[in-house]
């Protein structure tokens, strides 16, 4: 069985098996980071990635 993909919760690339990091919120609530700088960006600096050109909401919002 193949390991399961998952997509950074902040850029919204995805996170190869075995890299990246997880970070569990209080409520449960499971956030996936591919880097340091996503990690930091979302929970530190509370940034919205709608605001960043290198992230996927970013060209998402650009579409409208």
């Amino acid at each position: 069985m193949m390991p399961d993909v998952h997509k950074c919760s902040f850029c919204g690339t995805e996170i190869a098996p075995g890299t990246g990091m997880n970070f569990v919120r209080r409520d449960g609530r499971v956030l996936r980071f591919c880097s340091n700088k996503c990690k930091k960006s979302a929970i530190d600096l509370k940034r919205d990635p709608r605001k960043f050109k290198w992230t996927e909401a970013w060209s998402l919002r650009q579409r409208r």
